[in-house]
């Protein structure tokens, strides 16, 4: 599971609220200090110091932090003969009011600690400069600004093409071109998934799977998806499946991250129970829910292929500043962030427009073009971060978020502790999809 830590941004009087972090190289350990709510501009350390300094890993700094000695006045004392680089912007504070974000650890610094072994740079961004360095103009605009500003491609009318990502697959095709059949059912579903071996064999694996618990035998693949898992689950199944075949989920990911399918496939079933939970009129499609929650995160392998040189240096940045939106990291790091990306492809590919706008505004669910797939995965999502099963700082359910989609808190989490229950079910799942993935990485 996934090392979550709180936002900073919101602490009482956070300008004056500093943030250690720790990072080290083969010449030891140092601290950085900053203001909470800044991010740690990692281009900036490197050139500064003249040293490679990389994050401690999450739960090495949890590890650290806790030490019994540091809940003592002499050994908060003693952390600091470590050296110390210590953000401009707080040079002249007379009181330094500390926190480190995965421990919890909180102390004030007497100034007297920082007398002669701190040393001055300026490391920290806060959100307003970042979004004051954003490229304007449409997702599409501001995608083809990030290209070019990080490669050498010279971008041409069809930008997909110039990018060299995979069209969809043909399987995905046809189920897209039957999700938008109106009369679509499962008479026309099976033809599909019986020539596909690669979703037939999973479409069985899933209706026999514990989660579903399937009274009898299954005895064909009509069987499966007639009397087990049905067509809405099936199409969006193959759809989620077969995208993710199309990008490799990145190798040089943020250490202690979620694994993609673990965070796809439990962030879906939630959204999609939040759905179910939900009363009145004019209430989004449960499938569709599930499939925004599916394919939420496909943003994440697209930045990887986007820009493989730049990935690791933004897998860096996202565990130095876990306490930050991954969106703020991202747009800093890259100008332009997964859910940007994500969005533009399934347009490209023709999705579903209800999600292709959830998927865009899962981190902005009450914009004017948002609608309740974005909100009920926007609920699922920071839910999920508190037990370890999604990525991103962990930041409180908005109250309007909740109110626009008529839900109150305590049924969400009731949801959740529902569908926890099931979890070791879920994570067969899991390792079903992740099997899969792989069998058919080695026949390419």
């Amino acid at each position: 599971m996934a090392v979550g830590v709180h936002r900073l941004d919101n602490v009482t009087d956070s300008n004056n609220t500093i943030r250690i972090a720790l990072l080290h190289d083969n010449e030891g350990k140092v601290l950085v200090l900053l203001p909470a709510s800044h991010l740690l501009n990692l281009a900036v350390l490197w050139r500064e110091t003249s040293r490679q300094l990389q994050p401690v890993r999450a739960e090495n700094v949890e590890k650290f932090f806790n030490q019994e000695a540091l809940s003592t006045t002499e050994g908060q004392r003693k952390l600091f003969s470590l050296p110390v680089y210590l953000d401009k912007s707080c040079v002249d504070l007379q009181a330094l009011s500390v926190i480190e974000p995965h421990s919890g650890l909180a102390f004030n610094v007497p100034r007297k600690w920082l007398e002669g072994s701190a040393s001055v740079i300026s490391v920290g961004i806060s959100p307003a400069q970042i979004l004051g360095e954003q490229p304007q103009g449409t997702d599409r605009e501001v995608i083809t600004k990030a290209v070019e500003k990080f490669t050498a491609l010279r971008i041409k009318q069809r930008m997909e093409d110039t990018l060299g990502l995979p069209s969809l697959p043909p399987t995905a095709q046809k189920i897209t071109e039957l999700r938008a059949d109106p009369l679509a059912g499962v008479d026309k579903l099976l033809p599909i998934v019986k020539v596909d071996p690669s979703l037939a064999a999973q479409v069985m694996s899933w209706a026999a799977s514990p989660y579903y618990a399937t009274p009898g035998e299954l005895q064909s693949i009509d069987d499966a998806v007639i009397r087990v898992l049905g067509f809405d689950l099936v199409v969006n199944l193959a759809l989620g499946v077969s995208m993710g075949k199309t990008l490799s989920i990145p190798d040089e990911a943020p250490r202690g991250h979620t694994p993609y399918w673990i965070q796809a496939i439990y962030t879906a079933t939630l959204a999609e129970r939040l759905c179910k939970r939900m009363t009145g009129d004019d209430l989004p499609k449960a499938g569709l829910v599930y499939l925004t929650g599916l394919v939420h995160n496909f943003g994440y392998a697209a930045l990887a292929h986007l820009f493989p040189p730049h990935f690791a240096l933004l897998s860096r940045y996202l565990e130095v500043n876990p306490h930050m939106s991954i969106e703020q990291t991202e747009r800093h790091v890259l100008n332009v962030t997964r859910e940007q990306v994500a969005a533009w492809l399934f347009e490209c590919w023709s999705l579903p427009k209800e999600v292709c706008v959830g998927v865009r505004y899962i981190n902005s669910p009450l914009h004017s073009r948002s609608n309740q797939h974005a909100q009920l995965v926007n609920l699922a999502s920071r839910v999920l971060r508190t037990v370890g099963f999604a990525d991103g700082p962990i930041e409180r359910l908005d109250a309007k978020v909740l109110q626009a989609v008529g839900l109150l808190e305590a049924e969400v989490m009731e949801e959740c502790s529902a569908m926890l229950e099931k979890g070791e079910e879920l994570l067969e799942l899991v390792r079903m999809l992740e099997t899969q993935q792989k069998r058919e990485a080695s026949r390419t």
